[in-house]
Parts: structure tokens; sequence; C-alpha cells
């Protein structure tokens, strides 16, 4: 687990792109009291919130592969993931179907150690993409399982 304080220097320090656009990497929050809330649906003015967590999420990648807006202290239903060489935002995601359950276990950037807890291998997700265009789409194994736990976090479920 990486020390606190060091997490807050450096992901304080917006900086600038080789696109001149800025990078602002957020402080990571280990509060289980508002990482237990159930969060709101997030609106286009919230689009700087997914910015934000693309941000870092990358600033983060080698001990993460999913974040939620809750991780960064803001309670809206926006997920990020890694998938290969993307990361891929999803806004107001819901599971609408599930299949084939398992038992993994987990951790999480927010919370020490690991923990048991119940996944399925293929899940249907419904969700707005950063153009708030809608999409319905299938997703199984390693991927299925990050989407299922970003999406507990925004239900406030910690595992």
């Amino acid at each position: 687990m990486q020390p606190q304080s060091l997490n807050l220097i450096i992901l304080h320090n917006p900086s600038i792109n080789k696109n001149r656009s800025l990078i602002m990497i957020q402080p990571i929050n280990y509060d289980t009291k508002s990482l237990s809330q159930k969060a709101e649906l997030a609106t286009k003015a919230d689009s700087n919130v997914v910015t934000d967590l693309l941000d870092t999420l990358k600033a983060n990648s080698e001990n993460c592969v999913g974040m939620a807006a809750n991780m960064i202290g803001v309670n809206k239903r926006i997920i990020v993931f890694s998938m290969g060489m993307m990361n891929v935002p999803m806004i107001n995601p819901s599971i609408i179907s599930k299949s084939q359950e398992y038992t993994t276990s987990e951790g999480c950037l927010s919370l020490s150690g690991q923990r048991q807890t119940k996944r399925y291998k293929n899940i249907t997700v419904k969700y707005l993409d950063s153009n708030f265009q809608e999409h319905t789409q299938e997703f199984s194994d390693f991927i299925a399982q990050i989407i299922q736990h970003e999406v507990d976090h925004c239900e406030g479920i910690l595992i």
C-alpha cells in the first residue's frame, strides 16, 4: 500500500500533456463512509469527472485496472476501466443481465487487502459513453469482473 501522503503530493500536481490539454490526477478517497454511499446519476455537467477519472486511472495503472468516481471523492455514477491498451469510461452504467456466478478474491485501491466476493462471468451493461450516447454491450471474464467491481462502487457496495 502506498503512503497516503505520497499520493496527495503527487496527485495534486496538474500538468500539461503533449496535446496541451490539462491533466488532472485526483487524490484517492480512502473514507469508507463516503465510499459506502450510493452514487447519484451523472449529467453532462459532470463531463470533467470522466477526464479526471481517466487521468487518475492512468496515473495508478500499476496498481489499478478500474475506478469509480467516488474513489476520487465525486458521488456520481461514472466508472472507467482498462480494456487492453484502452481506458474506457461508462456514465450511469447499469448491469441488465448476468450469468455464471463464481467466487473470487479482489483488492481495491481505496481499501487495504483482498476480500472474497461473488461475480458473474458474463454481463450485459447499459451505459452512456463520454459523448452521452447510449450503448448496451456484453462483457465477459476479467473485464466483466472489473465492471462489476466498479458498478458496486456506484451502489455504495465495498468488497
